[in-house]
């Protein structure tokens, strides 16, 4: 956890803003490691004597959830999980978890995104077949939303669900100030961690089945000094204020609990004039969100027919909908662009990515 970050942003207790709608500050009360400013492994403390919630930060990145111990008991595997590992004993290890285990959920979700943000950085990466998969997708979407803004946005970004850190770089890059990933998948959070510090991407590429091969090279990483990643819920963030200029939530709306919330939780984040990037597939989950809670994907009885984009829209537009955010106004849409998730050698998921961008009220 930077410093530069944490005295920037001033993260707030999320169990004490979530579960009793107060502000309190957290302290850095422990340091165990430190490097030029960047604290390693410590302990952060919510102040108020009611709570005194502490958060744990583990290999850079501070844990700010709310329910410390329901976190902790389900992300045990990643938060453990050793890095040290030569290839062939890693492969040893998953031929005896065996599919569908724990450990190759894990080594899947790393191996989809962290080929979809860095394999074009790959020296070892097949060119793609004139049908292949090409990486990048998630770039371009944000690329696309950014555009959709048309520039003039000050102050710090966050990047709501990073994954493994790439669109950080790329929000470092378009901005002079600071840029914050969030992510609650504490295995992404570690590799993003590890690029940051190191300058090198290191991930399991998926071949077939619970085959991988370790693919590791460098990244030039220039902006560095300005990326941070923490472990939180976007549903539940560390913030009392509004800290930030720009807002991205790249592919996340389906993947939490309360999709129509976000477009407020973006609201809340951004200083007047700020602005949002949403995209989405729409590739809705009872595992991620119970169906009541879908942006359309239903009800096609209704008035919308069950699609998701109109209702998506009229989130983003004050007064057409009893959801919609006050003081959060569409400025574009993008309807698809190409988003391709690498499965394995020989299978791969393609989305059209709707694209959304909107502006806070001044």
């Amino acid at each position: 956890m930077r410093r530069r970050h944490f005295e920037a942003l001033k993260p707030v207790c999320p169990r004490c803003r979530v579960g009793d709608g107060v502000v309190v500050p957290i302290a850095l009360t422990t340091v165990l490691h430190e490097a030029d400013g960047d604290v390693l492994e410590g302990v952060l403390s919510c102040t108020r004597p009611e709570c005194q919630l502490e958060f744990p930060i583990i290999d850079g990145a501070p844990i700010l959830v709310p329910d410390m111990r329901g976190f902790v008991s389900q992300a045990m595997l990643p938060l453990l999980a050793r890095d040290d590992l030569s290839e062939a004993t890693e492969g040893l290890i998953g031929d005896c978890a065996g599919p569908g285990s724990a450990f190759d959920t894990m080594r899947q979700h790393l191996s989809l995104y962290a080929w979809d943000h860095y394999a074009d950085l790959d020296p070892q990466e097949p060119a793609p077949a004139e049908h292949g998969p090409r990486p990048g997708g998630a770039r371009a979407s944000l690329a696309a939303g950014l555009s959709l803004l048309g520039g003039g946005i000050a102050g710090p970004a966050i990047d709501l669900g990073c994954a493994t850190g790439r669109l950080a770089f790329e929000l470092a890059a378009r901005t002079d100030d600071l840029v914050l990933g969030i992510d609650l998948n504490v295995a992404m959070i570690r590799l993003a961690r590890r690029v940051l510090s190191t300058g090198r991407v290191d991930y399991p590429r998926r071949r077939v089945g619970v085959v991988y091969d370790r693919r590791s090279f460098d990244m030039a990483g220039e902006a560095a000094d300005r990326i941070d990643f923490w472990v939180a819920d976007v549903l539940a963030l560390p913030f009392a204020d509004a800290p930030f200029g720009l807002v991205a939530a790249t592919n996340l709306i389906d993947c939490i609990a309360a999709p129509a919330a976000l477009p407020g939780v973006a609201a809340g984040l951004l200083r007047p004039g700020g602005g949002a990037v949403f995209t989405t597939p729409y590739d809705w989950s009872p595992s991620a969100t119970a169906v009541e809670g879908w942006i359309g994907g239903h009800s096609q009885r209704g008035a919308l027919l069950g699609a998701s984009e109109p209702l998506m829209t009229a989130l983003l537009t004050p007064g057409a909908h009893p959801q919609s955010v006050e003081g959060l106004r569409l400025v574009g849409e993008h309807p698809g662009v190409s988003w391709q998730l690498r499965l394995h050698d020989r299978a791969t998921m393609h989305y059209a990515v709707h694209v959304l961008a909107a502006r806070a009220e001044v």
